[in-house]
């Protein structure tokens, strides 16, 4: 099938299962970081609807990514929300994180882009794709798919055939359907009698239809907010100490977006560390997470969830990505539907998240296939073998990164 490219904009009735399947696919990361630190899962989705249009204007709507919560965050958030009860310090730290990535913006706008060809090769490229997708695979297989295989192999095994066998519209929304195949599995399951208590249908039925996503900030974080046409935002403090903590991640993080675009240029077949430039990127990203933080949403990053539907659809349109990001934006306000997406059992996300983390894995390898990568260099060698150990070892794809660039500079030519 022929694919869509990134300035195409289909039909809106064909662009919105398409956004949808985007949706599904960031849903269950996007408001897993807010669960884990204690911030507000509607608030993330709204953010990351939010980020993806910035993100999007500041890249000239020529990168189609989604931004969503970043796990790098997880930990200094939950040490000042959760455990110090300091919300405002976390987003002022936050916010200053996202004042990093603008600062880079500008040093790399003033030196160029073409030192990032020079220095990260297709020999250090192909290896951090890869990592991207098997640094993944522990959160696919062990937090997702192992909490009920049979469902995570019917789902997977579904959107194997829609991605195959399917035709026409069902060809470009394999995930969509693949994962719509696993809940109706697991509720028959459910009513048969062979799971129990997987899929909540009362907790979806008595929803509210409308919902304030920054309500419960007024009563977990009472005097750290103000109001503001009915919503509680926070009242940032630029915290020495939360600055100290947070901010600095924004560094992995650029590192980890420098390999997410080498991954959706690969797979779209353009150099977008040129165009619109990587400069760019970092300054869409940076406001996007200083925006998410005055909001009080988790800070935002590329999301490989997405970029793996990319792969599978070769669907590459801009347009249904904000169609996406309108949506997230509309179901922070919804409570029936939030609560729908929130009723997807773990193990089906699973079952979608080996098919899609294993794509961006393929991806890297057939960038090293497609280069004529030379493994029988011992220098090479020792680069791929370095970056795939400890971006997989660490789950840390910036370290990985960072340490394929190091030792391509220092090792030897043969």
């Amino acid at each position: 099938m022929s694919h869509i490219g990134i300035t195409e904009k289909p039909s809106f009735s064909r662009a919105l299962p398409l956004a949808v399947q985007h949706v599904f696919a960031m849903f269950g990361a996007t408001v897993l970081v807010p669960f884990l630190t204690g911030l507000s899962p509607s608030v993330a989705l709204l953010t990351s609807g939010i980020g993806t249009l910035l993100f999007h204007f500041f890249t000239k709507n020529k990168v189609p990514a989604y931004l969503g919560s970043s796990f790098a965050f997880i930990a200094p958030l939950a040490l000042f929300v959760k455990e110090q009860h300091n919300f405002s310090a976390a987003m002022g730290g936050a916010i200053i994180a996202g004042l990093v990535y603008v600062l880079v913006y500008f040093i790399i706008k003033a030196f160029g882009t073409d030192f990032i060809h020079k220095y990260v090769p297709n020999i250090v490229v192909g290896p951090v794709v890869m990592i991207i997708g098997l640094s993944l695979a522990g959160v696919a297989v062990n937090d997702m798919a192992s909490k009920n295989w049979p469902i995570a192999i019917f789902t997977l095994i579904a959107a194997i055939i829609f991605t195959i066998f399917g035709r026409g519209l069902i060809k470009v929304i394999p995930i969509l359907l693949g994962i719509i195949a696993g809940y109706v599995f697991a509720i028959v399951l459910q009513l048969l009698g062979y799971v129990e208590n997987l899929i909540d249908l009362n907790a979806i039925a008595s929803a509210s239809l409308l919902q304030n996503p920054t309500a419960v900030y007024a009563k977990d974080f009472a005097g750290q907010v103000w109001s503001i046409f009915g919503f509680n935002l926070p009242v940032p403090i630029f915290s020495v100490a939360a600055i100290l903590t947070i901010a600095p991640i924004a560094f992995v993080t650029i590192i980890e977006d420098l390999g997410h675009i080498f991954v959706i240029g690969n797979v779209t077949e353009q150099d977008m560390i040129k165009d619109p430039g990587f400069d760019r990127v970092l300054l869409g990203n940076g406001l996007a997470t200083a925006a998410a933080a005055l909001f009080g949403g988790p800070p935002s990053t590329t999301y490989g969830e997405n970029i793996g539907v990319l792969a599978i659809t070769k669907v590459y349109s801009s347009w249904v990505i904000r169609i996406a990001a309108v949506i997230a934006i509309l179901l922070s306000f919804s409570g029936v539907l939030n609560a729908l997406l929130l009723s997807i059992p773990v193990a089906v996300m699973g079952g979608i998240s080996i098919l899609l983390f294993g794509m961006i894995a393929a991806a890297g390898m057939r960038t090293m296939i497609e280069a004529k990568t030379d493994l029988s260099k011992t220098k090479n060698l020792i680069i791929v073998a370095i970056i795939l150990i400890i971006g997989i070892g660490s789950g840390k794809v910036g370290y990985a990164t960072l340490a394929g660039i190091l030792l391509n500079l220092i090792l030897p030519n043969e």
